[in-house]
């Protein structure tokens, strides 16, 4: 199995018929479960994505991807050793807006060896992933506190 980072923003592309990246991701996705993908991700990209389904959709949404597609995730649990690398990560880099849960993927990501992610997001991009889907990432407008990504 090849391992592929999964991030909020994809999961939102898969789920959100009228995002943008809708079809993009549902392409990406179908394609990397042929090619028997194993999805990782972390408790932290969990807990965004339900935090944003709920708000956006509502909790039927949510509870339907806690049953029908968080099951195929492999997920790393973010421990405090985590966290603080996520955190030192977010110290050293003030250039950039990015939100702790995406520093905090970065760094599962790189602990795993993983270079591709599943990601509609520029951060990733930046921080040297390749992307799962050829489209081009957008920008994420109104980053951090508790935005997607």
């Amino acid at each position: 199995m090849t391992p592929v980072f999964v991030d909020t923003s994809a999961i939102l592309a898969l789920l959100v018929a009228d995002d943008p990246n809708h079809a993009a991701a549902n392409r990406a996705f179908a394609r990397a479960r042929r090619g028997d993908a194993e999805f990782v991700t972390t408790s932290y990209v969990l807990v965004e994505t339900f935090a944003l389904l709920g708000r956006r959709l509502g909790q039927a949404a949510a509870q339907r991807f806690r049953k029908e597609l968080a099951p195929l995730f492999s997920v790393r649990w973010v421990d405090e050793p985590l966290h603080e690398e996520g955190l030192d990560l977010l110290e050293k880099d003030e250039r950039r807006n990015l939100s702790l849960v995406d520093a905090v993927s970065f760094a599962a990501a790189r602990e795993r060896g993983l270079d591709v992610v599943f990601a509609f997001d520029q951060h990733f991009v930046e921080a040297g992933f390749r992307l799962l889907s050829h489209r081009r990432p957008r920008p994420s407008p109104g980053r951090g506190g508790g935005e997607e990504g």
